[in-house]
């Protein structure tokens, strides 16, 4: 099946004579991973997710190579995989989530070794797990990321773990998210420096919506009908994009920065907002006024809602924000696109990150003539 969007992007090295990578891929969501990776040139041969509505969004997007269902209920189908290239996948990370309970015995968190499981089954010759940055900073997670790097030396893999920020990529949003990468049999492979030569300029959340045009225009429909109410006692930060200034949990979108990561409880008044003059208008901003007005000691607003002009973040910027391709269409309703969004990884980063996985399996770096049957059953740590 052809994809409905178009997924072509510049600076493949790859020729339409050499043959494209193949990646099996897990906890694909709405596709967003799986986006980066088909750019980069990788033929996905397989895909998962436990999200119906997830699942016929990448349908529509990707193709019907998906499969909906428990991933625990596939795994030893695909041994018909063996030897992939890639297998790569973001298990869900709510239990390691700083907005989660951020408990490893959370059943979300034991997803992990479903991966790795999945990796020892397949044996492919790399693979790219992406989690939260917590996973792979916080000292309370140091067993899990200890069992993940043994497991992956027993099967034969040299591992990296990196921080990576999104807004370096190209996408213009701060989400810093952990990748767990490996290849088999391989010789120290630097995947550091390999994924820094994909890095991009930043580029701010101005630069990336403008082009949409005000809320309400058919590139741009209005899709959050949360109420904006003004805080009638605010917490102020330095910035006025931190802090309370509003009731609810969206903050608003600094024009001069890449955004704020973009949570999946988008939908209601947890998304972020946009002063629509700022951004399309004349380019003075409300939000500033009013924060500089509080920080030299004035009033509280005695408005309850905020001004006309002050809205949500819409499903199309959060598209852009996302680096979703243009024209990607997403299954169910508002809150459905939105979460789906804001689970999803950015699409340019996983393309930086897919590009650089390619480097390494293209540069000679993995054993292509060596014993890959696995010698060791896998198995985490007590």
């Amino acid at each position: 099946m052809n994809p409905v969007v178009n997924l072509t992007r510049g600076g493949n090295r790859r020729t339409e004579v050499q043959a494209r990578p193949s990646a099996v891929s897990l906890f694909s969501g709405a596709g967003g991973m799986d986006v980066g990776f088909r750019q980069a040139g990788f033929d996905i041969l397989w895909a998962n997710d436990l999200d119906k509505v997830a699942v016929e969004t990448y349908r529509r997007n990707l193709g019907d190579h998906i499969v909906w269902g428990d991933i625990e209920d596939h795994l030893s189908s695909l041994s018909r995989f063996a030897g992939v290239d890639c297998l790569f996948g973001g298990p869900p990370c709510q239990g390691f989530s700083v907005a989660g309970k951020m408990a490893p015995d959370d059943p979300r968190s034991q997803l992990v070794r479903s991966f790795m499981r999945a990796v020892e089954i397949v044996r492919p010759r790399a693979f790219v797990m992406e989690n939260v940055k917590a996973l792979g900073t916080l000292a309370k997670f140091k067993p899990v990321r200890d069992d993940l790097r043994a497991s992956a030396d027993r099967l034969g893999y040299r591992t990296e773990l990196h921080i990576l920020n999104a807004k370096d990529f190209g996408v213009p949003q701060a989400r810093e998210r952990v990748f767990f990468v490996g290849f088999l049999d391989a010789e120290p492979v630097q995947f550091e420096d390999r994924i820094r030569k994909h890095r991009r300029a930043p580029i701010t959340t101005l630069e990336a919506l403008r082009k949409t045009g005000p809320q309400g225009t058919a590139a741009n429909p209005k899709t959050c009908n949360a109420v904006i109410t003004i805080a009638e006692r605010p917490v102020l930060r330095r910035s006025p994009y931190a802090g309370m200034m509003f009731n609810g949990l969206g903050r608003p979108l600094n024009p001069h920065a890449p955004c704020a990561t973009l949570p999946a409880s988008m939908g209601g008044n947890k998304t972020p907002i946009i002063d629509e003059r700022q951004f399309f208008g004349d380019g003075t901003s409300w939000i500033e006024t009013y924060h500089a007005h509080l920080m030299t000691g004035g009033a509280p607003s005695t408005l309850r809602e905020a001004p006309g002009h002050i809205r949500r973040l819409t499903l199309e910027e959060a598209r852009i924000l996302h680096t979703f391709p243009e024209g990607y269409d997403f299954a169910g309703g508002r809150s459905a696109t939105y979460r789906q969004i804001g689970n999803a990884v950015p699409c340019d980063l996983a393309l930086a990150v897919a590009q650089a996985t390619i480097d390494v399996l293209e540069d000679g770096a993995i054993d292509d003539e060596g014993d890959h049957e696995p010698s060791l059953r896998f198995a985490f740590g007590s």
